[in-house]
């Protein structure tokens, strides 16, 4: 591969890691023709980005990116795929589903929420990270609750005092 070449796969790399917010290391190599196809639908279709990648090529445009990814380093061996999001749980959570009656991929690191990953064995702590919209659902929620007991009294009140009037004046 010409040098020319190298450097425009690390730019098209280097333009989805901007885009993205959240990239996962996976190894993806061994699957077949239909299996890798059913993989990339789910992946289109939850609106994550699976590119496969030379690992030199992908550890170059780490390298050219401002933040620490010194611990990713050491996942890229083997047939590497990586996976872009915006959200940071939906990739796990695609793995973890796809990997139910599937081998591959598996998980070899990944960087969410400003934190580094490494291992298969960070799936499941990755599944459990909420999204910035799960937080601020769970946010509002409990913004909410308050809110909607001090409306409950005022309006249960306003109803026992206007009941109390109204049975003093059918006194009178």
């Amino acid at each position: 591969m010409r040098k020319e070449d190298k450097n425009t796969l690390v730019d098209e790399l280097l333009v989805n890691l901007n885009e993205y917010s959240h990239f996962y290391v996976t190894e993806a190599g061994g699957l077949n023709a239909e299996l890798s196809s059913n993989l990339r639908r789910e992946c289109f279709g939850k609106e994550v980005k699976m590119i496969m990648v030379k690992n030199t090529i992908f550890k170059k445009a780490l390298e050219q990116l401002e933040g620490k990814y010194e611990e990713i380093y050491p996942t890229l061996k083997g047939t590497t795929a990586i996976m872009f999001s915006n959200t940071g749980n939906v990739p796990a959570k695609l793995i973890k589903e796809f990997s139910k009656n599937n081998e591959k991929p598996t998980l070899k690191g990944a960087y969410v929420e400003e934190s580094v990953y490494v291992g298969a064995d960070q799936l499941e702590a990755l599944c459990n990270i909420k999204s910035k919209e799960e937080l601020l659902g769970d946010v509002i929620g409990l913004l909410q609750s308050p809110m909607k007991n001090v409306v409950s009294a005022l309006s249960s009140g306003g109803s026992t005092i206007h009941g109390l009037l109204q049975t003093l004046a059918e006194k009178e």
